[in-house]
């Protein structure tokens, strides 16, 4: 939603904002930044997604060990429920590592405000 009391920028101060955005896109820091968010959010997510498939793979291939008892419920049912733990530490890990994406990009911008 926009703010109803913000008016449009004019076309020089678009062209003022571009060219900010054009000297920041090629700075060393900000190739360091995007680097390291690729760093963080790729292996994050390759691993998210090969835990959240593990269940599918055990359960098909591996029904023995999913039938598993293991105290009141079986192998299977504890990993589906570790996979809710699992995505709050990765949500939480995530926060943490934005939160230092979040002050380069500031001390980025702060360059060039």
């Amino acid at each position: 939603m926009s703010d109803p009391e913000k008016k449009p920028l004019s076309d020089a101060e678009l062209d003022a904002q571009a060219q900010v955005w054009e000297k920041v896109a090629h700075r060393p820091e900000f190739e360091k930044l995007l680097t390291d968010k690729a760093r963080f959010i790729v292996p994050a997510s390759i691993f998210f997604l090969v835990y959240y498939f593990a269940l599918i793979v055990i359960v098909g291939y591996f029904p023995d060990l999913a039938k598993k008892k293991i105290g009141p419920a079986n192998f299977a049912y504890w990993f589906a429920l570790s996979q809710f733990f699992m995505s709050w530490i990765v949500a939480w890990v995530y926060v943490r590592a934005a939160n230092r994406f979040d002050k380069q990009s500031a001390a980025i911008l702060d360059e060039h405000a």
